[in-house]
């Protein structure tokens, strides 16, 4: 059985105004969902990086759970892109009818652990790190923050129908953008500063032709209605709307969504004053 504790969080997030005057970190980066399309969080990361800025803690829901892990563990974004390079959904995923969902991800929880090493708990990462998902049983959003990486990870990235829910100590759980798609929910009490980036615009679909384009439009608007409030509570709000028209399994794009993430948050971060003041600091 899996032994990591998990957080069930009820209560509303304080406002800004309302948080300690102390936070234990000075910067945390908050990384969304988006399948795909969160190789922009490796060009976000980068963008921070080369502003002389470095995360203290870091959030993620979905893809950008595995973005965190992955940074977390000191791969450097750059190392990200290529480790995905020439892939495609078929080398992470198969078949799976039942069981509660259309296909299992264990080839991709085998690939990111072979991508980090001797690291299996949350624990052992080198920055702190909170995954964000949803428990299915109780309805509530929720977060880990210690216990093994694996499991929970693939809990994150558990869009429901599509992949099915990942039980860990007894209770179910699927895509943490399901209810909050953006982590900055979970460390803005802890943070001095907060930067989150958002990579699911929403765009209008083109067709419905497979349960999974249905699944997939339902999961993007629940995530679209969730997301805006936590966007508010960052200092630096980063969003990529030239990728609404990316397909979450799409792999091919990997180059022109990692520079879309480059380059939304270079520009972010001047126009709030934060690039200039790292180099200065």
């Amino acid at each position: 059985m899996d032994h990591g504790s998990s957080h069930i969080i009820c209560r509303n997030v304080p406002a800004t105004d309302t948080l300690p005057d102390t936070p234990p970190y000075s910067l945390g980066v908050a990384l969304s969902g988006g399948g795909a399309r969160g190789f922009a969080h490796c060009g976000a990361l980068m963008a921070i990086e080369e502003a002389g800025l470095r995360p203290d803690v870091l959030a993620g829901v979905s893809a950008g759970s595995v973005i965190a892990v992955l940074y977390a563990a000191g791969i450097k974004p750059l190392e990200m892109a290529q480790l995905f390079a020439g892939s495609n959904i078929r080398d992470f995923a198969e078949l799976s009818f039942g069981n509660g969902g259309l296909l299992r991800i264990d080839r991709f929880k085998k690939f990111i652990q072979k991508s980090i090493g001797d690291i299996t708990h949350l624990e052992q990462l080198k920055i702190p790190t909170y995954i964000g998902v949803t428990d299915l049983d109780h309805g509530t959003a929720t977060y880990f923050d210690s216990g093994e990486i694996g499991p929970r990870m693939v809990a994150s990235c558990s869009i429901p129908i599509v992949f099915r829910p990942v039980e860990i100590d007894g209770t179910h759980y699927v895509d943490g953008g399901v209810l909050r798609n953006h982590p900055a929910w979970i460390i803005r009490p802890m943070c001095r500063r907060l930067i989150g980036v958002n990579v699911s615009p929403l765009a209008t679909p083109q067709r419905y032709n497979s349960l999974i384009d249905v699944a997939m439009r339902t999961y993007n608007l629940m995530a679209k209605a969730n997301q805006k409030e936590d966007m508010a509570l960052c200092d630096v709000s980063v969003v990529t709307p030239e990728l609404a028209h990316y397909a979450v399994f799409n792999l091919k794009n990997i180059k022109t969504v990692f520079i879309s993430g480059y380059m939304h948050t270079r520009k972010a971060l001047k126009d709030a004053g934060m690039w200039k003041t790292a180099r200065n600091e």
